[in-house]
Order: structure tokens, then C-alpha cells, then sequence
């Protein structure tokens, strides 16, 4: 009886899931008339440009964690709040060696994290996650650009998708899957769900994404969930879609990938990848990072349907930003806030350069107390 209420069960979220992709399904059709035309995608992007530069790392390339001091190669920031409580916290990976463990640290500033400590380690043994967990897609209360970054429950528990490595002793080492993780209290994060929900054994796993499934990012909307994620056919890495009625079980959109590498010659040539998407207004917004032009860049596409999206060519900030050197070779991996109180944006991101690799900080007004620092003329702008 059990066995059968599970297989009807099963047959439900299944039938659920195909009549949602067929009602995107249609898309293709639609795309014409979804393209954005660069004008509108240039007033669209304005906002998001002309960023202050933090001096330094926010979290450094060794953060020194108590009982993990070996984790250095800080990376994919990602902030959030919790109900009731005005502190923010920082969810982050580190490298230790053997691969990525998830660590969350607190902040009543947005400038100064501290009691940084595990949110969620290795994998058992042989398990898609052995070799690493990177939290960070989580699934929010409101996905407004201006909204609060709080947690939002769902049967009693907070949940996040994350992406996993099955094997330890390297950096990455793929394939990558991703999977499920849930919590009680947004600090410790453990399995809902003890198989990948994304990997590049299943049968509807494209060719653009055979090699290595790397980063979500969740979205929910009008009750379907949205899993927008990048992934690697050899060294090139684009972004597709997954859909979702359950967070549990996840079928990929048909005509991935949704965002493209570009043209030659262009800032998103190689990767466009790891994408954070928020509305803003009447439309959405994705800011992801482009690799091109010897180097990694922040970048923007926008979509009035989540589905088909329109890449903005130039970066809102470049690689190089920063005239210390401090992310000069990468700037890449955001997560971005507003802050109510002083009516200013802040945008965290992996920055890699002459110290490191380590979470670095930009703002869309000058902080208090602090000289306005801008970018290099040709680079943020």
C-alpha cells in the first residue's frame, strides 16, 4: 500500500511538472516577440552602474574559521536574513584541499562579518557531495530587487539549492551535480534529499551541459519554481532553466540554454555563468558573470518572462575595477542587497587579484566615513 501511495504520488509531481514545461513549452514560438530591444535594455541596466569600491576584502582569501583554518580561496557570497532578526548573514565557501565546505558569517553592517562557522560539510562517503557543498540558492520570501534577502519557510523548514562534487583532493573536480539542502534554523543545513536533483547522468541532460552542472539559483513564481543554473560542455559554460512544482523533483526547460555565450570577441564569450535573478519593477533582472576579454566581468541580462532574456554587452563592472589590484583578474559571483537605511545597494562578489581569492565589496554611493572610491576610468562604467 505504501509502495503504492509513493508510485501514485510520484506519477502527480510528475504530471504536474510536464503540464508546467508544456505550458513554457510554447516558448520558441514567443521568442520573437520577447527579445528586449537594447535601448530599453540600456535604460534597464543604468541603475546598476557606477559603483564604489570597497578597499578590500570584506571576507579574505584565509578567513582564519575556528576549527577549519586550513579553508582559504574564499568565494560565491551569498547574503540573507532571517525573520525577527535585523543582523544579515553571509553564507560562503571555502577550499581546504580536499574540496568546498559551506560556512555562514554575521554582519550588522554589511561591511564588518564576523562569527564565521560550518553551515553545511562534506557529503558521506561516496555520495554526490562528498567532494563539496556550495549553498546559496535560497529560496526567499520576496524576490523584489529592493526586498529584504529573507528566509522563507516552506513545510516548516528553510531550503536551498546547492551545488555538490562527488569527489575529493582537487578544486571542482567534476562532474558537479546539484541537490537539495533544507534547515530548521538558517545556520546548520543538512540533506532533504539524498539523491542530486540535477546531474549529468539523466536522460535530459543536454549537450551543453554534459561535462560539469555547476551553480543554481532558485526563483519562486506564481507557485512553479524556477532553477536558473550554469553548466560546462568542455570549457565553455552557459546558462540553462529547470522547473520545479515541489523543490524536489526538477525537469530541465527544452530549449537550454536560456542565456548564451556570446559572440566572439565579446565579454561573455566563455562563460556566462552563476546568474542571481531578481524583479525589478515590470521585468527581471539577472546579474551573472561573463568571461571574455581576458577576464571575468559582472554582467546583466533582463526577461519579462523568465524564460527568454536579453544579454546587455557591456559589463556594469569590469574586471580591473578596483585600482589596488584587488580583482583584477576576476569579479565575478555576486549577491546583491539594499540597504533601506542609507538607500544604497551593496554588491558582493568573488574578487580575485594581487591578494587572492576572496569576497570583495561594490556600492552604489560612496559608505559613510569613507572617501568616495570609483573605478579606474574604462572600468566600471
Amino acid at each position: 500500500m505504501r509502495q503504492m501511495r509513493r508510485s501514485s504520488m510520484l506519477y502527480l509531481l510528475s504530471a504536474g511538472l510536464t503540464v508546467m514545461l508544456a505550458e513554457i513549452e510554447s516558448a520558441p514560438a514567443k521568442e520573437e516577440s520577447a527579445k528586449i530591444d537594447l535601448e530599453t535594455v540600456k535604460q534597464w541596466s543604468e541603475p546598476y552602474r557606477g559603483w564604489h569600491y570597497h578597499p578590500d576584502h570584506v571576507i579574505p582569501p584565509k578567513p582564519n574559521i575556528s576549527g577549519f583554518e586550513t579553508v582559504r580561496m574564499t568565494d560565491v557570497p551569498t547574503v540573507f536574513q532571517l525573520p525577527g532578526d535585523k543582523r544579515w548573514y553571509m553564507t560562503f565557501i571555502g577550499f581546504d584541499g580536499k574540496g568546498y565546505q559551506s560556512f555562514v558569517a554575521e554582519s550588522d553592517d554589511l561591511v564588518h562579518w564576523t562569527n564565521m562557522r560550518l553551515a553545511m560539510g562534506y557529503g558521506p562517503k561516496d555520495s554526490f557531495d562528498r567532494g563539496g557543498v556550495v549553498l546559496g540558492a535560497f529560496l526567499y520570501e520576496d524576490y523584489d530587487i529592493k526586498a529584504p534577502r529573507m528566509l522563507k519557510k516552506k513545510d516548516g523548514r528553510y531550503f536551498s539549492l546547492y551545488g555538490a562534487y562527488p569527489r575529493q583532493g582537487g578544486y571542482e573536480l567534476r562532474p558537479g551535480y546539484e541537490g537539495v539542502a533544507s534547515s530548521e534554523d538558517g545556520f546548520t543545513w543538512g540533506r532533504a534529499k539524498d539523491e542530486p536533483i540535477l546531474s549529468v547522468h539523466q536522460q535530459d541532460c543536454g549537450k551543453w551541459e554534459k561535462d560539469c552542472i555547476y551553480q543554481p539559483w532558485l526563483v519562486e513564481h506564481e507557485r512553479k519554481y524556477f532553477n536558473l543554473y550554469n553548466a560546462a560542455n568542455g570549457h565553455v559554460e552557459q546558462m540553462g532553466l529547470a522547473l520545479s512544482d515541489n523543490l524536489l523533483e526538477w525537469k530541465r526547460y527544452e530549449h537550454n540554454p536560456v542565456i548564451p555565450n556570446g559572440p566572439k570577441g565579446s565579454f561573455n564569450e566563455k562563460f556566462s555563468s552563476d546568474g542571481k535573478i531578481f524583479r525589478d519593477g515590470d521585468h527581471w533582472v539577472c546579474f551573472f558573470f561573463g568571461v571574455g576579454r581576458s577576464g571575468a566581468h559582472i554582467m546583466a541580462a533582463f526577461s519579462r518572462d523568465l524564460i527568454h532574456w536579453t544579454v546587455d554587452p557591456d559589463p556594469l563592472y569590469k574586471a580591473g575595477g578596483n585600482p589596488s589590484g584587488l580583482d583584477k583578474t576576476y569579479a565575478h559571483k555576486i549577491s546583491l542587497v539594499w540597504n533601506p537605511a542609507n538607500k544604497t545597494y551593496y554588491m558582493f562578489y568573488c574578487a580575485v587579484g594581487n591578494k587572492g581569492r576572496g569576497i570583495g565589496l561594490i556600492t552604489s554611493k560612496p559608505l559613510v566615513n569613507r572617501q568616495p572610491n570609483k573605478p579606474d576610468a574604462g572600468h566600471g562604467e
